[in-house]
């Protein structure tokens, strides 16, 4: 019973009319069963719903006249190939059931089947590392198998290879013949199709990838020198085929192919022309192409049609007359709402005489498909690593374990009186699917309701149901919108186990907490709303743990604020679960700790959870705030080790190039400490320059940390990119609102392009007219080319009109933050100061620890024209796209000093000591300040 068990029914209630059932399709109403029965021309003699009229919000349409696929077989899955399977049913008395429900597509790509693809890939390719970096080991498992098996009798070897040669053909060849029988022929052609792919595979692979291969490769997967196949023609086809042809489900089958592909490997082995590795890798492209070309193609639709479910509950005692599929999202079950013909007292009874409830619905079906299970499972398994234990569901459940555990939570919250729908019973429907049937509970979801629909009583009833799950220690773990179901007004569902107290509603509810619970506005006809039911217990947990309740209070507490507010969700719940509960609930309100839709509707409304924390600390001041830490790591962390792991890639093959041992001899130690002392004075400027562009204050420490991280982050990005993005975190965690702390960061970026051309513009001249410089250096070429290759960009973005309607926009947003920032600092003498200060700081750390590179190996060059060669080169490694300007700045430098007159051999040193002082030793203390602010959460 879940979001859509009501939704086949709005359409009369919204029009106004009446009905027998508010909660119910208007076209189902008993005053149109007899002309649905003529209109059939079949007189059933009992009611039945119409099945040809669907409400507007009811349902899919109808497909039209039943004409189905005679092949689907309910007691096999109804696996047919046709698209329209709503063929009418002949229940036990003959007459036939109509069953509504739209087209079903006649193939589906199922997650599951590109999971298995990428799984098996991943296989191969750990199949293929491991025998190229442990091919002792491999030789050593064959040998170990080769002479266990020599032991054996030399008739069982003879037995078993005869056995498999058959067996190997035969089993596929009778299951085919067994599904064509079936009329399943579509999944056999996919099946035979995946084998002659990896058929032609296979030979490919054997007569041209693999003798292509590294010969350390070729014999660590062939046996000894024989030279026998490495990818085994006579298996690899039979596992595509076997995995393409679907034998989930049928034990016997899958037990007897896999018997026969195992003897046929063992046989390999002990004749030795085949290796354990050559078998992996058969094994493994065999299950990829057979899942590969399944996706592909797209598997034969499995899922049983609603002719299915009605069968199946005629087996379960029930006497369906009418069923109808409703609309429900595709990661969901799907649903039915089914009609039983009601007994000779007019009420409608289950298998074993028990009533059910009146009206045109009786029971709601959720079906469980058996490729449903495996929907969303990457994000599972990523929850599941990243979260501790107890905070997840199982990432994978096989249908019958679906089935038990859904089946088990609806017994375990009806034995512990919390309002929800009665299951009737479960049922498999053929191979691929089963189904669990409830009482049909009219209403509306919680996520349905306008605001003014919710009141203090409705909230109330909701935490009194969750109470009574808390004491039975049953966690629900989704508890969102659309597990609340409201049921219209005076209609209760029957079973309804009512209040747990007198009627005067004074008794405890069985808190949880450490308060008295109070039955104000528990499920009372005197509201504009009927009782509240919970309901999609599907993911649910009994027996379980104090951090999972915990859990299921949090996000409850979260799903409520999102309706009425952080102070009505606390002030309704605290009655009745009792502050202490509230309390034990603040440590687990975190965005990771709530479902995935809620996580999302958070993020619109940042500061609820820390409201809701605020409203029951004002309950229970002594309410412990620390958050417990759910996660074993951030993702944030895996960031930083990714991004280590880059920087280790780009800087040790860099430093191997680089003959540190000849820099070492020839370098002069006073002049690489004078460039070192240059380079640490560069962070120092990097914080005076933000800070003096922020009005508010910083700690001058902090931010000069922030400039070290930077120097790592670097590594994974362009250096223009990184100093903004970084900083702009910083001033951000600093609580400097966004608008502020990006204009901040603009109007230092801005000051420092302003300084930097009228440097480059100023020391140009100046070097230009110095004798010592070359002429290649002097303004009138240098800066033309400069200012040339601003300019064309520039041109081409103003003569297309889109590209300058971009530019203009993005310029003017900038500017509208920049230059009030650049007012501010204008108006303050100090900032002004400290900004410029900084700003030209920096340029003369590095032209010092560039200057200082030079003399170290003897070389001299004017310091003009030191400066012109910095600036030049700084200008190309942030306009480079590469990390850290990496490869731009070397080759610049390098050969603007070689213009200059540098010889090339002290030059190239100069620039290697340059950038090993600036760029490539402050990784390591980078990574630390990261980390360091990380924990800190300063960025």
């Amino acid at each position: 019973m879940t979001r859509t068990q009501d939704g086949a029914a709005r359409a009369e209630h919204d029009s106004g009319q009446a009905g027998p059932d508010p909660g119910v399709p208007r076209d189902a109403s008993k005053d149109t069963a007899d002309r649905t029965a003529r209109e059939t021309g079949e007189e059933t003699g009992r009611e039945a719903p119409n099945a040809d009229r669907t409400a507007p919000d009811a349902a899919p349409d109808a497909a039209g006249d039943a004409t189905g696929d005679p092949a689907a077989d309910p007691a096999d899955g109804g696996t047919g190939g046709g698209t329209d399977r709503s063929k009418p049913v002949e229940p036990r008395d003959g007459a036939p059931v109509p069953v509504e429900e739209p087209p079903s597509p006649a193939r589906i790509r199922r997650s599951g089947d590109a999971i298995r693809f990428v799984t098996a890939l991943a296989g191969l390719g750990a199949v293929m590392l491991l025998v190229t970096i442990a091919q002792q080991t491999t030789h050593g498992l064959q040998t170990d198998i080769v002479e266990g098996t020599a032991h054996a009798p030399r008739w069982l070897l003879s037995l078993a290879t005869l056995a498999s040669s058959f067996g190997v053909l035969a089993v596929p060849v009778a299951f085919s013949v067994e599904r064509l029988f079936h009329r399943d022929g579509v999944r056999v052609a996919i099946a035979v199709l995946a084998a002659m792919i990896t058929f032609g595979l296979t030979v490919a692979m054997n007569d041209w990838v693999v003798p292509a291969a590294p010969n350390g490769l070729l014999d660590a997967l062939i046996w000894g020198s024989s030279g026998t196949a490495v990818v085994h023609t006579d298996i690899a086809p039979v596992i595509a085929f076997v995995a393409a042809v679907g034998m989930a489900g049928r034990t016997r089958w899958q037990l007897a192919a896999w018997t026969m592909i195992g003897l046929a490997a063992l046989t390999g082995l002990t004749a030795s022309y085949a290796s354990v590795s050559a078998l992996a890798a058969t094994y493994f492209l065999g299950v990829a192409i057979g899942h590969g070309t399944l996706y592909a193609v797209g598997t034969p639709n499995p899922r049983p049609p609603g002719t299915a479910v009605v069968a199946a509950l005629e087996r379960l005692g029930l006497r369906p007359v009418a069923a109808r599929r409703l609309d429900t999202a595709a990661d969901e079950p799907r649903r039915y709402a089914v009609a039983i013909v009601p007994g000779p007292d007019g009420v409608p009874h289950d298998g074993a005489g028990r009533p059910l409830p009146r009206g045109p619905w009786t029971l709601l079906v959720n079906v469980l498909d058996r490729d449903q299970q495996t929907a969303g499972l990457v994000y599972r398994l990523w929850r599941l690593v990243r979260l501790r234990a107890g905070t997840n569901r199982r990432p994978l459940r096989s249908l019958r374990r679906a089935l038990e555990q859904e089946s088990l939570m609806a017994y375990a919250a009806s034995a512990a009186d919390v309002r929800t729908p009665r299951l009737v019973g479960t049922c498999e429907a053929g191979t691929e699917a089963a189904l669990l049937a409830y009482e049909h509970v009219p209403g509306r979801r919680l996520d349905e309701l306008t605001a003014d629909e919710i009141d203090d009583a409705l909230l109330t009833d909701v935490w009194h149901q969750f109470a009574r799950l808390q004491a039975a220690r049953l966690a629900h773990r989704r508890l969102e919108g659309h597990a609340i179901l409201v049921s219209g007004p005076g209609s209760p569902a029957p079973g309804d186990p009512g209040p747990a107290e007198p009627a005067d509603g004074r008794a405890s509810d069985a808190p949880t907490g450490d308060g008295e619970a109070s039955e104000d506005g528990d499920a009372s006809g005197e509201h504009a709303h009927g009782p509240v039911h919970l309901v999609d217990l599907g993911v649910g947990e009994v027996a379980a743990g104090d951090l999972a309740l915990r859990l299921d209070r949090a996000q409850l507490l979260t799903t409520l604020a999102l309706r009425v507010g952080a102070e009505r969700a606390v002030a309704t719940a605290a009655p009745v679960l009792g502050e202490g509960a509230l309390a034990a609930a603040v440590p687990l309100l975190q965005r990771v700790a709530l479902t995935r839709a809620t996580r999302t509707a958070v993020r619109h409304d940042r500061r609820l959870l820390t409201r809701i924390r605020e409203q029951i600390i004002e309950l229970e001041p002594e309410a412990e705030t620390e958050p417990v830490r759910l996660e074993r790591f951030r993702p944030r962390t895996i960031v930083s080790i990714i991004a280590l792991t880059f920087a280790a890639y780009i800087v040790i093959p860099q430093l191997t190039s680089v003959q540190l041992d000849q820099i070492g001899d020839r370098a002069n130690w006073w002049w690489v400490a004078l460039g070192a002392a240059g380079a640490a004075v560069t962070y120092l400027a990097a914080a005076l320059m933000l800070i003096g562009f922020v009005p508010e204050r910083l700690p001058l420490w902090r931010t000069i940390v922030v400039q070290v991280a930077a120097s790592f982050v670097k590594l994974v990005a362009p250096a223009a990119v990184t100093g903004v993005a970084l900083n702009t975190r910083y001033l951000q965690k600093s609580g400097i609102r966004s608008g502020p702390a990006v204009a901040s960061v603009g109007a230092s970026q801005l000051l420092g392009m302003v300084v930097h051309i009228l440097m480059l513009v100023v020391f140009g001249f100046i070097t230009g007219s110095t004798q010592t410089a070359t002429h290649d250096l002097a303004p009138s070429r240098t800066i033309m080319i400069v200012l040339l290759m601003l300019a064309v960009p520039v041109a081409v973005a103003l003569a297309i009109p889109r590209v300058r309607r971009f530019v203009t926009a993005r310029l003017r947003s900038m500017f509208s933050g920049v230059l009030p920032r650049l007012m501010d600092v204008l108006q303050s003498p100090r900032k002004l100061a400290t900004s410029l200060g900084g700003t030209l700081l920096i340029t003369a750390g590095f032209v010092v620890c560039l200057d200082a590179s030079i003399r170290a190996f003897g070389g001299h060059l004017p310091w003009t024209a030191v400066v012109v060669v910095f600036l030049t080169g700084n200008a190309l490694g942030s306009a480079a796209p590469t990390p850290g300007g990496l490869g731009a700045v070397e080759g610049a430098l390098t050969l603007a000093l070689t213009i200059s007159g540098l010889p090339a051999e002290i030059a190239t040193s100069a620039v290697l000591l340059f950038r090993l002082l600036t760029f490539w030793l402050p990784v390591a203390p980078g990574w630390a300040a990261f980390a360091y602010l990380q924990r800190k959460e300063a960025i």
